[in-house]
């Protein structure tokens, strides 16, 4: 039988989603579902869907609460296409925003926020630009596979950056080489990783650094999803990869600028090894109705 569902329309520069409060975990979220609210021209329209859900009302929950009893609510991500997804950067920035403004969670002056996700519990606070969200430790994961793009001349190599989820990042030649791309098509990589990957095209800025400040310029294949204005996880691979290729002496921050505008990614030692932060804008752009099925 057909229900009313309250939603929140939520974007960090372009990557758009749909936000629904679940407080005790009674929402089925079937794929079939996520990709009716996430089609643009007959749902709301996004990038993906986010079920804000009391972390003991989910089974995954569990794990959030065993490493921060303080980590009440999860974020249930699932990419546009009904897949569930491990962690999305620019999704939990809008995430913590839907929580303080719908009164479900409270950020005081100078504390953070943890928030449960698939990838652990991570800790979300305001910054200049909106939020910053420690999405914690990274690893060089997933060598090196072929890439093959639509309107890429030659196959190039990626490089595998995990980040919670796993990314593929490909240097190409200039800006004009990064436009004609057509990311309509999924990027074949070769071999094909078992469970897929983003796929982020970059370009490096011209100078590279600029005060301390590496400077890059991306477009990304979101696994799920296609192509998006932005995507957080990308932004921190892709600036973790040109760091590598750039070596010594390469900068722990970087201004990252993709199609919906810019993003701040900063690397600092902590406790368990080198983390990276992710800070940006998030906006809840309208809240609605939707009839599900």
């Amino acid at each position: 039988m057909p229900f009313d569902l309250p939603f929140t329309k939520g974007q960090g520069t372009g990557n758009d989603f749909v936000l629904v409060s679940d407080p005790d975990g009674e929402l089925d979220l079937t794929p079939e579902r996520v990709r009716a609210m996430c089609e643009r021209r007959f749902g709301v329209g996004g990038d993906g869907v986010i079920r804000a859900v009391r972390s003991r009302a989910i089974d995954e929950g569990a794990a959030a609460l065993a490493e921060e009893p303080d980590a009440e609510w999860f974020m249930d991500y699932r990419n546009a296409d009904g897949s569930i997804a491990e962690m999305c950067g620019n999704g939990i920035r809008v995430f913590a925003r839907y929580l303080l403004e719908q009164g479900l969670a409270v950020l005081e002056p100078g504390s953070t926020l943890p928030i449960g996700t698939r990838t652990g519990v991570h800790d979300v606070m305001a910054s200049a630009t909106g939020f910053q969200a420690d999405l914690g430790r990274w690893r060089l994961e997933g060598g090196e596979p072929l890439v093959r793009a639509k309107e890429l001349p030659v196959a190039r190599p990626g490089l595998g950056v995990d980040v919670g989820n796993p990314h593929v990042v490909v240097a190409v030649a200039d800006d004009e080489e990064l436009e004609s791309i057509d990311l309509s098509f999924v990027p074949v990589l070769e071999p094909a990783p078992e469970a897929g990957a983003n796929v982020e095209f970059v370009v490096p800025g011209e100078p590279l650094v600029v005060d301390g400040v590496g400077r890059i310029r991306m477009r990304v294949h979101e696994r799920g999803s296609g192509e998006t204005l932005s995507c957080g996880t990308g932004a921190v691979a892709a600036a973790l990869a040109v760091r590598h290729w750039a070596g010594e002496g390469a900068p722990n921050e970087w201004r990252v600028q993709v199609p919906g505008g810019i993003l701040g990614v900063r690397m600092f030692p902590a406790e368990d090894g080198e983390h990276v932060a992710l800070a940006g804008p998030a906006e809840l752009v309208f809240d609605g109705v939707l009839t599900v099925e």
